[in-house]
């Protein structure tokens, strides 16, 4: 099952799931998106979003205003709705309506991989390779793998440091697609924030914190979370 968090007030872009993206609200068109793929849920604490994803024929859940990650509020969506433990569940930000679904596709295959092979696996996600330029903007996560593509470590800031400045460096953005099972999805929320969590702002950090795996999974995406207005101007020119 593909969730969907809603929320719908934004420090930094007011009602930003509403905006009219190429002619549907943007959590709309990110549930459209990645429709054809799995069954997708829209998780969000209001009522106005509850009932324009059913006038689009989506399904919806009411969650509490007062969590304060994506992940906590699809958490509590996967328990409304009372699911199997093992089901797969795929958290896509509301503000991916670009997102393509072979990165979405890539990422439930990997949790199917974890899950037939019982693989110490707590959370599965993805990257992509970025330039030099795009590693020094804080607002494009950065990741550092193991020799088993699992997740060393994310930061806003420029890793790896490359100490002779090779002007090939590579370095890898975090995408923000998260694959659980249900019980994975729990036991991450069950745990408290970490240090680190709360220093750089990326949650996924709690799992490294509690010596948990990430798996992450190589993509290829033009797409970029819609976080501000200026954002938005971009995405439309690019993808319009």
């Amino acid at each position: 099952m593909i969730i969907i968090p809603a929320r719908l007030n934004s420090s930094r872009f007011a009602n930003k799931i509403l905006v009219d993206i190429l002619g549907l609200p943007m959590v709309i068109r990110t549930a459209k998106q990645v429709s054809s793929l799995d069954k997708v849920v829209i998780a969000t604490d209001s009522q106005e979003v509850i009932d324009l994803a059913n006038e689009y024929g989506f399904d919806a859940v009411l969650t509490s205003s007062e969590h304060q990650s994506g992940t906590d509020r699809i958490n509590e969506a996967v328990n409304i709705l009372n699911l199997d433990d093992d089901e797969i569940i795929i958290n896509v930000q509301g503000d991916e309506p670009f997102i393509e679904p072979e990165v979405i596709e890539k990422v439930i295959n990997r949790v199917k991989q974890v899950k037939k092979n019982n693989e110490d696996i707590m959370i599965t996600s993805c990257f992509k390779k970025i330039t030099s330029e795009l590693a020094d903007d804080p607002n494009h996560v950065k990741v550092i793998l193991d020799e088993n593509s699992n997740a060393i470590y994310f930061s806003r800031s420029k890793i790896p440091y490359h100490r002779d400045h090779y002007e090939s460096s590579s370095y890898y953005g975090h995408l923000g697609i998260y694959g659980f099972t249900k019980k994975s999805l729990n036991d991450f929320c069950s745990l408290k924030q970490s240090k680190l969590e709360t220093i750089e702002k990326l949650e996924q950090l709690r799992a490294i914190d509690n010596d948990y795996k990430v798996a992450m999974v190589e993509v290829e995406s033009k797409s970029f979370g819609i976080d501000t207005e200026e954002d938005l101007k971009n995405a439309i020119k690019i993808f319009n």
